[in-house]
């Protein structure tokens, strides 16, 4: 109704956000599979000629079964991005807002440094979500809270050249999967999933409504996709979110640890919110309670519409989903909050 924000000021605004249901029914099935690889917050999986890599902190790693991760590549700040070219070439976007390409670095326009994702399209141009232009990727809470919308996204062609902004004004684009001339782009602060021309940057909603905040996508192996999120919507989180001097006094008062905001993975200090009442009682986490962190993957059929989720609910530990990618059958998940690589079955998310 054209009205409802001219009389929210009188009655009042419902804080509400969208149930876990249809295909997103809960389960746990992501605290049922066994570790693949464990490791300090695991964050982007990439395939590289037989190999399954992984980045971790200022590393990149290759992980197998049975055995340790071995580091493949160390670099001087964090790694945030990871994508492989049609030829061969590892591509790594860095903290630092650096990207280089088979180990050079490239050169790259002064508004580029938050890059969030990667992704090459079939014709070897490259893809590049900068997640925010205010913020770097760690700091992604604060530009939340700040309600951001500062995020872009690129494409240049192979070896990094003649970068060109394609669209602007984006609430953190967080994953890429490119779709012939076009892509489609996760954006966090807006739970939804976004189609942007390759042409003339014109976007169009594809998936909105999401019950959490959008990270990577990958594709799958029938033409579909897998989305992680990496957190969940709770009606708290909502409802501070519209409150403007809270909000503030709360990012200049209080470490972000604590901050009444998305997480990673949560119920590791006392000194963290929403932990007594509906969340615990008798010293039992409730499953279904609300939660500032939340373990959840979705398979999306060809249409881009969900067929299917896997999650760890708010009693689990496998949380802080980013990047997932499927492999020989198999399915990787990533657990940035739980320390973890998953595998499960790809095509029915068991085991």
């Amino acid at each position: 109704m054209i009205l409802d924000p001219i009389l929210d000021v009188f009655r009042g605004k419902a804080v509400t956000i969208p149930p876990l249901d249809g295909a997103f029914v809960p389960n746990t099935r992501l605290d049922d599979a066994a570790a693949f690889a464990e490791l300090t917050e695991p964050d982007n999986l990439l395939n590289v000629e037989g190999r399954l890599l992984v980045s971790s902190g200022n590393a990149v790693l290759a992980i197998a079964a049975g055995s340790e991760p071995v580091v493949a590549e160390t670099f001087q700040s964090p790694v945030t991005a990871l994508a492989l070219s049609p030829s061969g070439e590892l591509t790594v976007g860095l903290e630092s807002g650096k990207l280089l390409i088979a180990g050079k670095e490239v050169s790259l326009p002064a508004e580029l440094r938050c890059i969030t994702a990667l992704a090459y399209a079939s014709d070897g141009q490259l893809w590049l979500a900068n997640g925010s232009a205010q913020h770097p990727p760690s700091q992604w809470a604060a530009d939340l809270m700040k309600k951001g919308a500062s995020g872009s996204l690129w494409r240049c062609g192979p070896g990094g050249i003649g970068f060109q902004k394609i669209a602007g004004d984006i609430a953190f684009p967080y994953g890429l999967h490119p779709l012939g001339a076009d892509v489609l782009a996760s954006e966090s602060w807006r739970h939804q999933l976004v189609r942007f021309d390759g042409v003339n940057g014109n976007r169009s909603t594809v998936l909105t409504h999401l019950p959490g905040y959008p990270a990577r996508l990958s594709p799958a192996v029938d033409g579909g996709a897998w989305l992680a999120l990496f957190a969940p919507r709770n009606r708290l989180i909502e409802f501070v979110l519209q409150e403007t001097h809270y909000r503030q006094d709360m990012i200049d008062q209080v470490p972000p640890a604590y901050w009444i905001a998305p997480a990673l993975a949560s119920n590791r200090s006392f000194l963290e919110p929403l932990q007594c009442g509906g969340i615990r009682t008798m010293g039992i986490h409730k499953p279904w309670s609300p939660s500032r962190s939340y373990g959840l993957v979705v398979r999306l059929d060809r249409t881009l519409q969900p067929q299917f989720s896997l999650h760890s609910r708010a009693n689990g530990t496998r949380h802080g989903i980013c990047s997932v990618v499927e492999r020989d059958g198999r399915l990787f998940v990533a657990s940035k909050g739980g320390d973890c690589v998953l595998a499960l079955d790809a095509i029915t998310g068991g085991f």
